[in-house]
């Protein structure tokens, strides 16, 4: 599959029985997960509630992905004051053996879990990335960006959100 400033996923996969026909569209509710962050700590979507949540399926084999990382980490240090939280979902096979070095060379500054195939599936079968949801501070998906994105489009997703 090729995508315009995107990488297609490897293994991905459509969803599945037993998630919701409306999972990952806008104006549904973001479905809830439980994923180790890079220190191993668990982390669930649901301890972002009352933030404005930007959700980043990416990888670290993905060129566009990388390229939007310093984005993210200006814009959670512009807004997490507001409320803003980034959360990074990457679909590494390898996990925290690739994604650590990555996060320490680029001065992540926001949660990073390794996620995986189910939890894509959870937001409708991500099958290209980057893959990035917006949510209000109610869980609700406002916005789903495919593929690389200018840092203006984030921001003027979350501006609105954020009452700035």
């Amino acid at each position: 599959m090729l995508l315009a400033f995107g990488c297609a996923r490897k293994g991905a996969e459509q969803a599945k029985g037993g998630i919701s026909a409306d999972a990952g569209t806008i104006g549904s509710l973001a479905p809830d997960f439980e994923l180790a962050d890079l220190s191993g700590k668990k982390v669930r979507l649901s301890d972002f509630k009352g933030k404005v949540v930007i959700l980043d399926f990416w990888a670290t084999w993905c060129g566009p992905c990388r390229m939007e990382i310093p984005h993210f980490v200006r814009l959670q240090s512009k807004y997490r004051a507001q409320g803003l939280a980034i959360v990074g979902l990457s679909l590494d096979a390898d996990g925290e053996k690739s994604v650590r070095p990555f996060a320490d060379e680029h001065d992540v500054n926001y949660t990073m879990l390794l996620a995986n195939g189910e939890t894509a599936n959870l937001y409708g079968g991500v099958v290209g990335i980057p893959t990035t949801f917006v949510l209000d501070r109610q869980g609700r998906i406002v916005k789903k960006f495919l593929g690389m994105m200018p840092p203006e489009a984030f921001e003027e997703a979350i501006r609105p959100l954020l009452g700035t």
